[in-house]
């Protein structure tokens, strides 16, 4: 067996190595830089995943998501589409130190010019948390990579309909999380790129709140039905996580 002269899992200056999960997943991340929050263990989740799906996570950070998805569920291939180069490798030094290297491959790419040859062929899944924040609205972050991620900088929502049409096989399914309050344009980017929604959860801080984000599946190529499934919520009552997200991934906090 040839040994790695270094150790891969050791944070470098400006890195975190946290644990999730109950300490099943290992997760390198920027100190200062963006960092994963719960929308992408909402979005991995609450995703039906088949055992045979081709799966594609545009935007894939530090790879939590593929992450996720290979360490909890039964996906055979996941691959993960980055722009910025930092996170890229940090990408690559998670799915090592968890040992994934068989299921899951970073690639370093711009989702506006991917083409389906880049991912082996037709695409099963395409997951996504694009950004929220419209350009020239809101306050824009001073960190440049929480600011890609979280604003229409390098990618627009439509930019990543666009990407997962052109990656999805007829019928293939797009998955993404988004606020609530900007569900509107969501079915309206999905109807134009080709894309029927199919399967609709509202997720709420708790269900005394007013919604928070939504989590919807869309087909390329579909019919018209749209299911709503029940209320989902993170916290309880007593401000700890509610039974269903405890029943997603038992104890998701992070542990640095």
């Amino acid at each position: 067996m040839k040994m790695c002269p270094f150790d891969l899992s050791k944070p470098r200056r400006g890195e975190t190595l946290d644990s999730i999960c109950q300490g099943r997943l290992k997760i390198i991340q920027p100190q200062q830089g963006y960092r994963f929050s719960i929308d992408a263990v909402l979005l991995a989740g609450l995703t039906l995943v088949r055992s045979q799906d081709r799966v594609v996570d545009l935007g894939t950070g530090c790879g939590v998501i593929p992450l996720l998805l290979a360490s909890l569920q039964s996906v055979e291939h996941v691959t993960g589409i980055e722009l910025q180069e930092s996170l890229v490798s940090m990408a690559k030094r998670n799915v090592q130190i968890n040992g994934f290297e068989d299921i899951i491959h970073i690639v370093q790419g711009d989702l506006r010019r991917l083409e389906v040859g880049r991912v082996g062929g037709p695409i099963d899944l395409v997951l996504s948390n694009p950004p929220y924040g419209k350009l020239l609205s809101g306050r824009l972050n001073t960190n440049s990579g929480k600011a890609i991620a979280r604003h229409e900088l390098s990618a627009t929502l439509g930019d990543v309909v666009g990407a997962a049409a052109r990656l999805l096989r007829h019928k293939g399914r797009l998955a993404v999380i988004y606020p609530a309050r900007r569900l509107c344009r969501l079915f309206a980017e999905l109807r134009s790129g080709g894309f029927a929604p199919k399967t609709l959860t509202i997720i709420y801080s708790t269900l005394d709140s007013e919604a928070r984000l939504v989590h919807l599946e869309s087909v390329k190529g579909g019919g018209e039905e749209l299911r709503v499934n029940k209320p989902f919520a993170i916290y309880g009552s007593d401000g700890n996580y509610a039974e269903e997200m405890n029943a997603m991934y038992g104890n998701v906090s992070v542990v640095s």
